[in-house]
């Protein structure tokens, strides 16, 4: 694939200066910055190839070469093998003259003019039982700073320009030289005029105030997975409020409720559930329908089932977050104890009561419920 006009990509004339060149390249690692579009790979790109446009024509002999042979240039620099072949360190490597500072990073490592970054907002977002076991997409609004379209974010008037500020010359930075018994001592400090920007707007946006944010409300849709927790926190990169004169936005932090469930309870990625059966069900068996996060199923009780049996219903839990994997479900059989009983119901419960079938023989065989609970955790 033919490779774009470096000019082009810069969005300049030919016979652009170096302070044009400069600024044009500066504007584009602003807007297409990894930091300010997470995960975009076509930002990445015209990232990258911004750089390598600006490489090239603030380099005398490079743009030399370049104006003559255009990408069929050679050893530019003296360099040899071409224009291409930056890679992110190199890229990084620029931001010292362009953002001032030593490189490294987004505005130099936090040396020379100062790029902005919104703040981070939170939000408290609930979920049922329901929607955490299948993920769920929820659309929220959110009252934060975003970017002020009068001015496009920038905090200046229509036609307004900037310029270099006169305190730090663009620097971002001012420097005081103090005589102390050791010598004399330098320091550097944020521009007090600009703010660290190294710039100022002439005419100042009505809108903003020159600020390039205003206050709105935003729709921001969220893609919760499935099996988070109550006070699991996300993280939405970029999400959050913007920042001043097109800086890098803020994140969205995303704090997770659980709204309590009628009849389920949570355990980890587990559920409880009570059951209640009658005497008459839990002597001769039957089967039963058991709610489950996914509606119902049915289940078969043994014959003579004791109060306090706990059935397990495998993978029929919550699913653990970013994974196949599932928690059970388990079921505590309670037996219902009839409170009122007719002249009929007692004559026959007190004929059943004679029978050696109805006594009670705890001949160890039966586990206790903390036995039960024991063997569950440790299966």
């Amino acid at each position: 694939m033919a490779k774009r006009d470096f000019y082009e990509i810069l969005g300049i004339a030919k016979g652009a200066d170096e302070s044009e060149i400069k600024k044009a390249y500066r504007k584009m690692a602003m807007k297409y910055h990894p930091d300010k579009n997470p995960g975009d790979k076509a930002s990445e790109e015209k990232f990258k190839e911004a750089a390598e446009a600006y490489d090239v024509l603030s380099n005398s002999q490079k743009k030399s070469q370049y104006d003559r042979f255009g990408h069929a240039a050679s050893g530019a620099g003296g360099g040899g093998g071409g224009f291409g072949g930056m890679n992110m360190d190199d890229i990084f490597s620029q931001f010292g003259d362009i953002f001032g500072g030593g490189g490294g990073g987004f505005g130099g490592g936090g040396q020379g003019r100062r790029v902005n970054r919104g703040t981070n907002l939170r939000v408290k977002v609930k979920l049922t039982l329901e929607e955490i076991a299948t993920g769920v997409e929820k659309k929220i609004k959110v009252n934060k700073y975003v970017g002020c379209t009068t001015c496009s974010g920038s905090g200046a008037a229509g036609g307004s320009a900037f310029s270099t500020c006169s305190t730090c010359r663009g620097s971002g930075q001012v420097t005081k030289v103090m005589n102390t018994i050791l010598g004399q001592m330098q320091t550097a400090s944020t521009c007090p005029s600009c703010g660290g920007e190294g710039q100022t707007i002439k005419d100042k946006c009505k809108s903003c105030y020159g600020d390039g944010v205003v206050r709105a409300e935003d729709v921001i849709t969220i893609n919760i997975p499935a099996g988070v927790a109550e006070g699991m926190q996300l993280s939405m990169s970029g999400k959050g409020n913007a920042a001043a004169r097109g800086g890098i936005p803020g994140d969205l932090l995303i704090l997770i409720e659980e709204t309590e469930h009628p009849i389920l309870r949570r355990d980890g990625n587990n559920l409880f559930a009570d059951q209640y059966i009658s005497v008459t069900d839990a002597a001769l068996g039957t089967h039963i329908e058991v709610p489950t996060i996914e509606g119902k199923a049915k289940i078969k009780i043994e014959p003579g089932t004791q109060p306090g049996k706990v059935l397990r219903l495998r993978g029929k839990g919550l699913p653990t977050v970013n994974s196949y994997e599932k928690g059970d479900l388990l079921v505590n059989i309670n037996v219902w104890i009839p409170q009122k009983l007719s002249k009929e119901e007692t004559k026959i419960l007190e004929k059943l009561n004679e029978s050696e079938n109805f006594k009670p023989n705890p001949s160890g065989k039966e586990k206790s419920f903390f036995d039960r609970m024991k063997e569950y955790f440790h299966d």
